[in-house]
């Protein structure tokens, strides 16, 4: 993800918010890297063994991993994760929510149709929901 923002930008973001499903050991070592220096910020998931704490680093860990688990222990470190479930995770439950489980169709070209379709209604109810708000707040 990383890499096509800087395709299409010319730069890396200083900052990234990873769903905790998608963040391994590997990706977070990569995206912290040169040229990418990127931080990252990704929820610790809770360790099998219930008296040890998620924040510590664990023996194995890299500098990379200790210093990502104890960022992600700090008030800001989760404020600004929280800040990621306000904004992606709403689009992503609305889309489930419209239908959007499973695609139902093959190909780059019709799957890519259905991502649009999708995301066109989103932001037409999106508009309209706000344009509502803004006309009761004006009159």
């Amino acid at each position: 993800m990383l890499d096509q923002i800087h395709e299409r930008f010319d730069v890396y973001p200083d900052k990234a918010l990873v769903d905790g499903g998608f963040a391994s050991h590997d990706d977070i070592e990569k995206a912290e890297a040169e040229p990418r220096k990127a931080t990252v910020y990704a929820p610790v998931p809770e360790p099998k063994d219930a008296k040890r704490d998620r924040y510590e680093p664990l023996p194995g860990d890299s500098a990379t991993i200790a210093g990502w688990r104890r960022r992600m222990q700090t008030e800001e470190a989760k404020a600004l994760y929280q800040e990621r479930a306000s904004t992606a995770e709403c689009v992503n439950a609305q889309a489930r929510n419209h239908g959007l489980i499973r695609l139902l169709v093959r190909g780059l070209k019709k799957v890519k149709a259905v991502a649009l379709w999708h995301a066109i209604a989103h932001n037409v109810r999106r508009a309209l929901s706000l344009g509502a708000r803004l006309t009761l707040a004006a009159g």
